[in-house]
């Protein structure tokens, strides 16, 4: 046979089996648009704006609508009432971790982040165990906080008040607080090493958030056939998990069983512990892919918070000056800002909380799967069906935030002025997959950014009407435009 005709044959039946598949799950899923043969509903989403996409779906759809991302079904969950339901009221239904080919990739179902089922629930008690024995929600993890703040503040002294770009000098600064917990000991903000480790974490998430990789991560065999910057990513992963492997060796060679150092010493002691037991997820490759996970959720998160943060507080001046005379009447000059300072700063907390609301830093978070065939809304989702959640939609809901689209710290006060808890605040998510660092970013944030104003005024090179705040990526994470800030003693 024609060797063109086979090839038309072959064609036609993979369109007839994508039809014949799509028609057949979406009689039980939720409603969405019609997807087409193999690329689904892609070229109906707004890569670059995908959080518009999905609003533009819900008022057709409602709050629970399926969309084909390629060839399989996504259910999305848009609005406080659905995701609350869902990772909240339904925790445990929805408590899987959706597909992510390029993650999947890369920690091959290992670590704290993406792993699924027993796995998942076994390393995520032993880590948030180990990272309590260590401190963390501690007063000796606040101290380690604390040292780094002032450390920081010595970075920014050395650039005498010129116009610095603090992308690096951010990240170092949570970078250590994480080094201290799993190396025990923090990096001098000069290491070239661990400038270089730091340089791929933050190019990885960078390229994460565009839109070629949300085209790669809906068509994953893009990935072993098309030239793009998920080769590097891939790249940098090596280099990140080389990194890591070798402070591993270190461990080993140094370990002593009765005095843990840190995470590394704790999980090979565990190893040690679980060497009769075949079915151990304890290996040193799952030690390596968690170390990084911890890393990469516990440095860039909050390093991009902060970048975005000053940007913000460049932009209003006003904002800026209030939480300025609140940390000269509660803290003053002459000492640290602590933990305990937080409850008598209403307008600091506020600001913080409206920085974290407004930048809606993982836009759809990661995606979720329910771990069996689940009826919701009338609905039944068949198991490991993925779940995104557009935590978007939460964070910028009118209801809840009267002008969502302006930066407002009065959106956590009361009309006393007194700190107000919304719940519709999840930057961090919510349910069984809430972030296990929440605590620590938390801490990170608040004394970072009090310090900070502490001991600088904060000079832009621009007009405050010429700041531009607007994200240049948001796919995987909203990251903010590239800026230059002087650091002015006071």
């Amino acid at each position: 046979m024609d060797p063109t005709v086979v090839l038309l044959l072959s064609l036609s039946c993979l369109l007839l089996l994508s039809l014949w598949r799509q028609s057949s799950e979406r009689r039980k899923l939720p409603p969405g648009p019609t997807p087409l043969p193999v690329i689904g509903n892609f070229f109906q989403i707004d890569s670059k704006n995908i959080n518009q996409s999905f609003t533009k779906f819900s008022k057709v759809y409602g709050p629970v609508f399926t969309l084909y991302l390629g060839m399989k079904p996504s259910v999305v969950l848009h609005g406080y009432e659905a995701v609350k339901e869902a990772l909240i009221d339904h925790g445990e239904e929805f408590a899987g971790r959706g597909s992510l080919p390029v993650a999947e990739r890369i920690t091959k179902g290992l670590g704290i982040i993406f792993s699924n089922g027993s796995r998942w629930k076994e390393i995520r008690r032993f880590s948030l165990m180990t990272l309590r024995n260590l401190g963390m929600g501690k007063r000796s993890i606040e101290d380690r906080v604390q040292e780094e703040a002032q450390c920081l503040v010595e970075e920014l002294r050395k650039t005498n008040g010129s116009p610095c770009d603090p992308t690096f000098i951010l990240s170092c600064a949570p970078c250590n607080v994480i080094c201290s917990v799993i190396f025990q000991n923090r990096f001098d903000y000069n290491d070239q090493d661990f400038l270089t480790f730091m340089e791929k974490v933050n190019e990885n998430v960078r390229i994460l958030s565009s839109p070629w990789l949300q085209v790669c991560n809906n068509f994953p065999w893009l990935f072993d056939y098309c030239p793009g910057s998920h080769h590097t990513v891939l790249k940098n992963a090596d280099y990140i998990r080389s990194y890591i492997v070798e402070k591993i060796k270190e461990h080993q060679e140094s370990l002593n069983v009765a005095n843990p150092r840190d995470f590394i010493d704790y999980y090979l002691i565990k190893q040690k512990q679980e060497n009769h037991n075949q079915q151990s997820e304890f290996t040193l490759e799952h030690l390596a892919t968690t170390v990084g996970d911890l890393f990469t959720a516990g440095t860039e998160t909050t390093s991009t918070t902060l970048r975005y943060a000053l940007l913000l507080l460049l932009k209003h001046p006003h904002v800026t000056a209030k939480v300025q005379e609140e940390i000269d009447h509660v803290v003053g000059r002459h000492r640290s800002p602590c933990m305990q300072d937080r409850s008598h700063m209403p307008y600091t907390d506020a600001m913080i909380h409206e920085v974290q609301r407004f930048i809606d830093l993982i836009p759809t978070n990661l995606p979720h799967a329910v771990t069996h065939d689940t009826k919701f809304r009338n609905y039944i989702i068949p198991k490991g069906t993925t779940v995104i959640t557009s935590l978007s939609s939460v964070l910028h809901d009118s209801k809840e935030f009267a002008n969502p689209e302006v930066f407002d710290p009065g959106h956590f006060l009361d009309k006393n002025g007194n700190f107000k808890k919304s719940d519709y605040f999840m930057p961090f998510s919510t349910g069984k997959r809430i972030c296990a660092g929440e605590g620590l970013a938390r801490m990170e944030l608040f004394l970072f950014l009090t310090t900070i104003l502490q001991n600088f005024k904060l000079k832009s090179l621009l007009h405050t009407k010429d700041i531009d705040t607007t994200p240049v990526a948001n796919g995987f994470a909203s990251l903010p435009p590239h800026y230059k800030i002087c650091f002015i003693p006071v």
